[in-house]
């Protein structure tokens, strides 16, 4: 879940490279070329950044999701170790017989175990895959909710940039251009709504 929100945090970094190099490599269409002064485009120009780690901590939709996949991971994890007891019980019985059977069975329950060792392998790697498509998605789907709020949100802020920080990613930054608390509260109001 961690590096999943990483990997999303630094996708959002790179989006925002490009678009700071894209404002400040040239000039917008349609407006004026400020002939080398930026301090008129500067007046215009506002950012604001909230904190990924609140939103991850107090977005109810995100706290939902999060203890959602914990559940899916927890089943899989025992659904793994169920096939695990199976496998070391039968193991601990074969073990037991060892020296009473016959090179036969000894031939037919190695094949049996190694069955049971391939069938693990293929149900751990399954459900490690199927976990992550799970966590993608659901991440995914907070990441867009998280935009067209703020798209929503932005309509009546007018800032240029709206930047997502998380520790990784930002040395620096100025705490007067945190709207992390609007954010979160106003992303609870919509997931309420819905």
């Amino acid at each position: 879940m961690k590096n999943l929100t990483i990997a999303l945090n630094a996708v959002l970094v790179v989006a925002v490279a490009v678009l700071f190099y894209l404002h400040f490599s040239g000039t917008k269409a349609g407006a004026p070329a400020t002939g080398g002064n930026n301090a008129a485009a500067a007046n215009g120009f506002r950012i604001a950044y909230f904190e990924m780690d609140s939103i991850e901590n107090k977005f109810d939709y995100f706290i939902q999701i999060r203890e959602g996949l914990r559940k899916v991971e927890q089943q899989k994890t025992a659904e793994l170790n169920s096939l695990k007891s199976a496998y070391l019980s039968k193991l601990k019985g074969y073990q037991e017989k060892g020296q009473t059977m016959t090179q036969a069975e000894q031939a037919n329950a190695t094949a049996d175990l190694q069955q049971m060792e391939r069938n693990y392998s293929l149900k751990e790697q399954a459900a490690s895959q199927e976990l992550q498509d799970e966590q993608l998605k659901k991440l995914t789907d907070v990441k867009k909710k998280i935009e067209d709020y703020l798209k929503v949100y932005n309509a009546q802020k007018g800032y240029s940039y709206i930047f997502s920080s998380a520790p990784e990613f930002m040395y620096f930054k100025d705490t007067v251009y945190n709207i992390t608390d609007e954010v979160v509260k106003g992303l609870n109001q919509q997931y309420k709504k819905n």
